[in-house]
């Protein structure tokens, strides 16, 4: 296991992570001397594989053990509503399109497979956070809407997550964000593009 397994799809910083089984960088994930949890893994593997480059390691493992730590601590006021992160994600889809979207759109705007979004939908609807509409010319075809009650529950959540997000870049100036920004959406975008080439 590299410094580069696991990640935020956990939902636990400390699982699986930069620092996880096979590239533990000491007890409980700590960072070792002179630098962070990804750095002492990297050291580690230098020292028994030097003729590797680790330095897309040194990259992906920050990347993955970053949105962990993010997301553990953003997941909070998700779990106070009694809310998972994906179902958050499909009420945030509904929320910042504007519009109904069918069952599929929403697969594709939260990059979930229909099934997890059909059931997730059901939870949500029997909760009163979601509305579905038949669809008058295919009766298949479901359209889906916000409540006002989900509605008014994700824009209480959001400012929450936005104030944590913004004390946790608070020590990077803005400068350094926005080159911090354009760096990760090129990278995205590259991954978006090639990623299923990758991995064929």
């Amino acid at each position: 296991m590299t410094a580069t397994d696991g990640g935020a799809h956990d939902g636990a910083a400390g699982d699986g992570g930069a620092a996880g089984p096979g590239g533990a960088a000491g007890p409980g994930g700590a960072a070792g001397p002179g630098g962070d949890t990804v750095a002492a893994v990297v050291r580690q593997w230098r020292a028994v594989r030097p003729d590797l480059d680790t330095g897309p390691m040194e990259i992906i493992g920050r990347i993955n053990r970053c949105a962990a730590l993010l997301q553990q601590a953003e997941d909070a006021p998700l779990r106070r509503a009694g809310l998972s992160r994906a179902e958050f994600d499909l009420l945030g889809a509904l929320r910042r399109t504007g519009h109904e979207l069918t069952p599929g759109e929403l697969a594709r705007e939260t990059f979930s497979s229909g099934a997890a979004v059909t059931k997730r939908l059901k939870q949500l609807t029997e909760r009163g956070l979601v509305e579905r509409r038949g669809d008058t010319r295919d009766r298949r075809v479901a359209h889906l809407r916000l409540t006002d009650t989900g509605r008014d529950l994700v824009d209480g959540i959001l400012p929450e997550q936005l104030a944590y997000e913004s004390a946790v870049l608070s020590g990077v100036d803005g400068v350094r964000q926005g080159e911090l920004a354009a760096l990760l959406g090129g990278l995205l975008g590259q991954l978006e593009g090639r990623l299923d080439a990758l991995r064929a």
